[in-house]
């Protein structure tokens, strides 16, 4: 089992603290949903949970090592991070481009073998983009995009996932089928992930726990039932919410 842990963490960006004194344990089977207004620092704070840039203080440990010790193919074999925003601009076929996913678990000169393939065209069609394999990355739409970074992110088959707003540019429809395949990967294969989410009502459908940032460092942790709730939410936010409750929980919508 792989834990990421951050111990004291202090991170900031242009002056600005995200957060102060941050620890958090990403443990095998929970999914985590970050959450936090326009800006707060989300994007920033995934990166260098994932090793991409420092912190100003404290340390980030993955498995059993600190993750500036440890050198890129071994992170990417454990944990796997979905940017923000999915742009292509060199042309490839969308099988080579899911393929990328399986590079970490590769010798050097070594070259994709037909497990790999199969892999890659799995997870090509779990995204519905059976069919795609031969076309060129730059003519897919932002959603078709999307999904493909989704599916290389599959194919790498990290123990734990860093997702920056995974659903952004899909449609309802692929936004509950990104989701419930994270979901499954965590309940199924004790697998853990962080998801960065605008949309409360998704972390409210699938999050077991939630780290809520608000700004000059302040942040709050815990399980989704503890932290999900109006007073919270509004505190959050600095709007106002009402909650409803559905045949599957609470939901939360603007309030007047």
């Amino acid at each position: 089992m792989t834990n990421l842990v951050c111990k004291s963490l202090d991170v900031s960006i242009a002056g600005k603290c995200i957060v102060s004194g941050l620890d958090l344990d990403l443990a095998p089977g929970q999914f985590w949903g970050l959450l936090g207004p326009n800006g707060i620092g989300k994007t920033t704070l995934l990166k260098c949970m994932a090793g991409l840039t420092t912190p100003d203080a404290g340390k980030i440990v993955l498995g059993r090592r600190a993750i500036d010790k440890l050198p890129r193919r071994a992170i990417a074999r454990l944990l796997g991070m979905l940017q923000q925003h999915t742009a292509y601009v060199f042309d490839s076929s969308v099988l080579e481009t899911a393929l990328t996913g399986r590079h970490p678990h590769l010798g050097h000169w070594q070259r994709e073998g037909i497990k790999d393939r199969q892999k890659a065209l799995e997870a090509i069609r779990e995204v519905d983009l059976e069919g795609f394999e031969s076309r060129s990355v730059t003519g897919l739409s932002g959603g078709e995009a999307r999904r493909l970074a989704f599916a290389s992110l599959i194919v790498q088959e990290p123990r734990i996932l860093l997702l920056d707003e995974p659903t952004n540019h899909l449609d309802m429809k692929h936004q509950i089928h990104i989701m419930d395949r994270v979901e499954q990967q965590v309940r199924e294969t004790r697998r853990s992930a962080l998801t960065a989410l605008h949309d409360v009502n998704l972390a409210a459908r699938y999050c077991s726990h939630i780290l809520m940032l608000f700004g000059n460092g302040v942040w709050q942790a815990g399980t989704a039932d503890e932290l999900l709730n109006q007073d919270q939410l509004e505190k959050l936010y600095e709007c106002p919410v009402e909650p409803v409750q559905t045949s599957t929980g609470w939901r939360f919508l603007p309030g007047d």
